[in-house]
């Protein structure tokens, strides 16, 4: 999905781009060496979005078909197939953790980039003015990747880049404000949505007959909701009621009706004190306090998001991704401080950086590589399936129409990969190639910013 996750990057990019961040860590404006543990971090999850998740859920899927069409265990491919996609709706998947990582790095983010602009002499309303220049464009990004090929533009908000432009300019007046006042503003934040959902008055949805006009069906909803209270349902809560008022006051091709994946445009309220919580993560690493202190602070972060997270489920409120409830902004901001105190133990505090290259390439290139991922991806696998498609191990790779039958499981690129994996080859070369773009781009200081 932005964020000096997708904007802007706290420092300004090596003197000599062609050599190893390791090798030569560039230093920031108060002299301090660059944060390349959020590069890393961030690159992390920009590489795995441009590479697809490696293909992995797909193959996944293949493999739990086969399996249980020869009787055989399942349960290790079931679990990648979990892990690598998003969950319908209650609870949480590694591939459920990558738009929340976005917010939460915008905030970390936040805390060095506008403290340059400072020490080069900018204003507080200028920095302001930036901030919701900056917003706009990302809301504007948001609508014109959600309209695709659409024959008018689709006036929705749901889009990550979006999302955080909604929330941007309040992020920033957040900024340098004291901690407590954050951590304030952020409950408030959650604990205002939470009542907003708890006392909507809803009959949710009907676990005999779902609700089409919602895109629910039986199935589905006594699959996945049947547990829960009317308020926490799919398109049946007050964030639906708020984007049918909205959205449909908006120049629309034909009326809005639902978001397919339950997505609500006030998500970004809760998703606000996510960004809140990384910005107060940065802050906390840009303050004098040595590297064990602030790696212990920030593992106690995560472990208390994640517990608070949890007694908020168990409180009424569920973990939904997909509506950004409280309790999942609290779990997923665990998880996020977790990686990033992972990230920093390791690159900033040990110094161990031989292995960073390829996500600081990634990193520190993240609107670039959004957009190649987001736009191009389904262009390349065309464009490589026209080129290599005609050759033996091109038309295997590329040919495959992922039905099975005898001969697509025995065979694969010269008999070695079997059919269900081609899933991660197609992908993972497809990503090669958007990789070696942003490689290029690194080596000539080409670094994409809004």
């Amino acid at each position: 999905m932005a964020e000096s996750t997708l904007l802007e990057r706290p420092t300004q990019p090596p003197a000599k781009p062609a050599s190893s961040p390791a090798a030569n860590p560039p230093v920031t404006a108060a002299g301090q060496e660059r944060l390349l543990s959020l590069d890393a971090y961030r690159g992390l999850i920009m590489t795995a979005l441009m590479f697809n998740g490696f293909g992995l859920a797909a193959a996944a899927k293949n493999h739990v078909a086969l399996n249980q069409a020869a009787h055989e265990p399942i349960a290790f491919w079931s679990a990648v197939q979990y892990q690598f996609s998003h969950v319908e709706w209650r609870g949480c998947a590694f591939w459920d953790l990558i738009q929340p990582s976005f917010m939460f790095m915008v905030g970390v983010s936040m805390a060095y980039s506008y403290l340059k602009r400072q020490q080069q002499g900018a204003s507080w309303i200028g920095m302001f003015a930036h901030a919701c220049w900056r917003a706009v464009i990302l809301v504007a990004l948001g609508v014109f990747l959600t309209s695709g090929s659409a024959s008018a533009t689709e006036w929705q908000f749901m889009n990550v880049l979006s999302q955080i432009g909604l929330g941007y300019p309040f992020l920033y007046l957040m900024w340098r404000r004291p901690t407590w006042l954050q951590g304030v503003v952020a409950a408030v934040l959650l604990v205002g949505a939470w009542i907003a959902y708890a006392t909507y008055p809803t009959q949710g949805i009907n676990f005999e007959t779902g609700n089409p006009k919602a895109g629910v069906t039986a199935q589905w909803a006594q699959a996945h909701l049947e547990s829960l209270p009317p308020v926490w349902h799919k398109n049946a809560n007050v964030g639906q009621a708020v984007d049918l008022k909205v959205l449909n006051e908006l120049p629309r091709g034909k009326p809005f009706e639902f978001n397919a994946g339950g997505y609500q445009t006030i998500n970004f309220i809760t998703s606000l004190a996510t960004m809140i919580f990384g910005l107060m993560c940065g802050e906390l690493l840009r303050t004098s306090r040595s590297p064990s202190q602030k790696t212990i602070m920030l593992v106690a972060a995560g472990l208390g998001g994640l517990g608070l997270g949890l007694i908020c489920s168990q409180l009424g409120c569920p973990l939904v991704k997909r509506i950004w409830t409280p309790s999942w902004a609290l779990f997923s901001t665990g998880w996020c401080c977790l990686m990033l105190a992972g990230f920093y133990m390791v690159i900033d505090v040990l110094k161990w950086r031989w292995w960073t290259f390829p996500l600081i390439v990634v990193g520190m290139n993240s609107i670039a590589s959004y957009l190649l991922g987001q736009l191009l991806k389904p262009w390349m696998l065309k464009t490589l399936q026209t080129h290599l498609g005609s050759e033996s191990a091109g038309k295997l790779l590329f040919g495959w129409t992922g039905k099975f039958d005898a001969a697509a499981v025995k065979h694969g690129i010269f008999g070695l990969v079997p059919a269900a994996d081609l899933p991660i080859l197609q992908n993972v070369l497809v990503g090669l190639v958007f990789w070696l773009v942003l490689l290029w781009m690194y080596r000539r200081k080409i670094f994409l910013r809004i």
